[in-house]
């Protein structure tokens, strides 16, 4: 066997952009997810969240449970001998776990603390199988990237950094949220035409 996991821990200090992302788009992440574990010919995915988001956890069980009574997950899908599962699992809190070889430890129930590297997830990753780990967003991207091509994809960004990046903005800004410009934007535009500028007028000390 091989797994998936998402790595839905998201324990950065103002970091939102995970949350938004599993509260608001669910299912275009479940979809990647789904298209992630296909690839690999995996019929078993994570979703690692951290402790604090057990309200998102009970609202994906749901969203899972809708797509496997639709016949999007579950056993042989669409009459294709392939049968894929997502289970969703809670950390209990630790900063740490966020790393993607604690993550795993995790999972697995022991203490939340790096493995010495290598071996590496690929080869040896959960339960000493081969692992893909990819964090949330990465994920959400996939389907449209299947949907619209590669080449689609590479005319968002830079050459050596395509596509877009959602960016966390909080502190000492007058519009904080999550903003998605193409990789490539410069902090400025970022925090004074999208994030409204420093309150009153204030000069900016440090980011």
């Amino acid at each position: 066997p091989h797994y998936v996991v998402a790595n839905a821990d998201e324990s950065e200090p103002g970091t939102f952009k995970d949350r938004e992302i599993m509260e608001s788009n669910p299912y275009q992440f479940l979809e990647g997810v789904a298209i992630c574990a296909y690839a690999i010919q995996a019929h078993e995915a994570y979703i690692y969240l951290r402790g604090e988001f057990w309200q998102i956890a009970q609202r994906l069980d749901q969203h899972i449970a809708a797509m496997e009574a639709a016949g999007l997950l579950g056993d042989n899908l669409f009459g294709s001998g392939y049968s894929l599962r997502i289970i969703t699992h809670l950390g209990a809190g630790a900063y740490i776990c966020g790393e993607e070889t604690a993550l795993l430890e995790s999972i697995e129930g022991k203490l939340g603390q790096p493995r010495l590297r290598p071996p590496f997830p690929p080869s040896y990753g959960l339960f000493g199988k081969p692992t893909v780990v990819n964090n949330v967003e990465t994920l959400a991207n996939l389907p449209l990237i299947l949907e619209k091509g590669v080449e689609w994809y590479r005319t968002i960004g830079t050459e050596k950094s395509p596509g877009p990046k959602i960016f966390s903005l909080s502190g000492r800004v007058n519009k904080p949220g999550n903003y998605e410009l193409p990789l490539g934007r410069t902090f400025r535009e970022l925090i004074f035409e999208h994030g409204g500028g420093i309150p009153d007028g204030r000069a900016i000390k440090a980011i």
